[in-house]
């Protein structure tokens, strides 16, 4: 873990939706939404993302003809100060039988724990995606039962599947999502079957189970590999999809049987089944 972190806090009365589209367009996936816009918070510099989002919207203005609220604030923070302030506002929260909690908070002996202490890698059980996947892994998830974790961020999903009796692989493109992964592992005394930095365009395996909690732009270049992966009658779940992108993602994966969709706030989750 770095010294330092930024934060970058956008906020604008007018076009917080869109300017969030950016930001995922970017690849951010670690964002804290707040009253009219949302802050980023990433151990690389967000000076680009900044430049980006004001670039865009003097674009926006002309090709709109109206003018756009915004409104940004850039801060270097001790990561010190990130952790302290994370353990402050972060509460327990209970997820059908599991029970996801920072370490310092006791356990509940009547569910099953999932230990997720702060970090910057995407994934604490309380956004909406996180929290549908959580769902639907407890209705179609069965012991002994294969499965991967496409884009695994914290482990929290990787984790729980593990809990519930699956063979576990996970991975991600970014090197600290999976180091996170298996410490988070270490901590919740689970363990993956494999876990890589990377993707699944070259792996050649077939799972009874697998879950993509990713913005809806990698969902669609990953949808061939995704489907590839599935034996007949396997399923996929896929999450972190902003609901204006549901209609897209119903016809790009339409040669399979749709099972299940869950829109919590803007924010849409799916299960198919091949």
């Amino acid at each position: 873990m770095k010294e330092k972190f930024y934060e970058l806090s956008v906020v604008s009365n007018n076009a917080c939706d869109l300017l969030l589209d950016l930001v995922f367009a970017f690849g951010i996936t670690c964002v804290e939404e707040i009253e009219n816009g949302f802050i980023i918070r990433d151990e690389d510099d967000l000076s680009g993302i900044q430049f980006g989002l004001i670039e865009y919207v003097k674009a926006a203005e002309k090709s709109l003809d109206k003018k756009i609220d915004l409104k940004l604030d850039l801060q270097v923070k001790e990561n010190k100060d990130w952790i302290n302030e994370y353990k402050k506002n972060v509460k327990p929260i209970k997820l059908g039988k599991f029970y996801i909690r920072p370490s310092w908070e006791n356990p509940r002996e009547d569910l099953l724990n999932i230990i997720i202490d702060p970090a910057l890698a995407f994934g604490s059980g309380h956004h909406e995606s996180t929290s549908a996947c959580i769902s639907f892994l407890q209705k179609y998830a069965k012991e002994g039962m294969s499965a991967i974790d496409v884009g695994c961020g914290s482990g929290i999903l990787s984790i729980a599947l593990a809990k519930l009796g699956c063979n576990v692989d996970g991975c991600d493109t970014d090197e600290q999502a999976t180091y996170s992964s298996k410490q988070n592992a270490e901590l919740n005394d689970v363990k993956f079957n494999k876990i890589w930095t990377g993707s699944i365009s070259n792996l050649d395996a077939k799972y009874d189970i697998v879950v993509a909690n990713i913005i809806a732009d990698v969902i669609l270049i990953l949808k061939n590999d995704l489907i590839k992966l599935l034996k007949d009658g396997s399923y996929l779940i896929l999450a972190g999809v902003l609901e204006k992108y549901k209609e897209r993602i119903l016809e790009v994966f339409a040669s399979l049987k749709l099972v299940e969709l869950n829109t919590q706030n803007e924010w849409s989750s799916f299960v198919f089944q091949k």
